[in-house]
């Protein structure tokens, strides 16, 4: 199997069962685990499988616990799905995958959700051994400052704007970038010096070198990393090694994605957004094959439908 584009992708995946069988290989390397309690003695029945453990004897099939789960979508649908997701750079949206593949726009918008649950780390990420590192934060929708005059928060009505309609926040998202390496993103309520500070030492490791821009909620990180900074309000953007200018790149990739391909993300799934951006980028070196592949082997994820449109996430 070699595919490089979509149609050798389903040119291999004819039939459902040669997906199947490939997903099991994926998964168990020829040895099946029971999901519901981790045994590796179960047996093939007409449907999929049983646990033979005795106090377990429950069934299962490979899409159990998976992002497939409770799905009836083919196979070959979902693997396309998750080659186009991984493979745009910008990201694709549910009403190019539904007139991509066939589907109403209902169920590529759900198997796109799907897919993102299933890109997320599982674990923090620490990024910045032997590595230079630049940590920066961004405003989806536009800095304050850049607002009209209309659109700004008002000065005497909480949770208005200045022509009196409700005041919508900015998106705040915080990032650190290896130059040359991963990008970790954190969706965040505001960019105070807690927040930023909390997020930058979950996901960076002491004694790195760090470059920012001159902003004051940094100032705290010399205390545990070489922190150095480029003064952006003195016109100064590089200044030998220190600049901020591979994190504002990346922010510019996920801008465009966001407004030229999403146009907008709610509160609710903005961070399923940053998966999707993080783990795209983060694996920009492998080839097409080599990504399907290694998601493919991440799916143990699992998002139900009722749990993806309540109100609170």
């Amino acid at each position: 199997m070699n595919f490089k584009s979509l149609p050798e992708l389903l040119d291999f995946f004819k039939e459902e069962k040669v997906c199947t069988k490939y997903y099991e290989k994926v998964r168990w390397n020829g040895k099946p685990i029971c999901p519901h309690c981790g045994s590796e003695s179960p047996y093939r029945t007409k449907r999929g499988f049983r646990c033979s453990h005795k106090d377990c004897r429950k069934d299962f099939t490979v899409k159990t616990g998976t992002i497939f789960q409770d799905s009836k979508i083919p196979f070959r649908i979902w693997f396309a799905s998750i080659f186009l997701a991984t493979n745009h750079k910008k990201g694709i949206s549910s009403v190019q995958l539904a007139h991509d593949l066939g589907i109403t726009q209902k169920t590529a918008w759900f198997v796109l959700h799907r897919i993102r649950e299933m890109l997320k780390d599982k674990e923090p990420r620490l990024l910045g051994k032997d590595k230079m590192v630049e940590a920066d934060e961004t405003y989806v929708g536009g800095k304050e400052s850049n607002r009209h005059y209309k659109k700004k928060r008002s000065l005497t009505e909480e949770g208005l704007n200045r022509e009196g309609k409700p005041y919508k926040q900015k998106k705040v998202i915080v990032g650190i970038i290896e130059r040359d390496g991963k990008v970790v993103l954190k969706y965040i309520p505001s960019a105070d010096q807690r927040n930023m500070n909390t997020f930058v030492r979950t996901h960076l490791a002491e004694k790195s070198t760090l470059y920012t821009d001159e902003y004051r909620v940094y100032s705290e990180l010399k205390h545990n990393y070489t922190h150095k900074t480029v003064k952006h309000a003195l016109k100064v953007y590089v200044d030998g090694d220190v600049h901020t200018n591979t994190i504002e790149n990346f922010w510019s990739l996920l801008k465009r994605g966001i407004y030229g391909i999403y146009h907008q993300i709610s509160d609710k799934h903005v961070s399923r957004y940053l998966d999707e951006f993080s783990a795209r980028f983060n694996t920009r070196s492998l080839t097409s094959q080599e990504k399907f592949e290694k998601f493919l082997v991440d799916s143990e994820s699992y998002l139900s439908y009722n749990r993806l449109i309540q109100k609170s996430a």
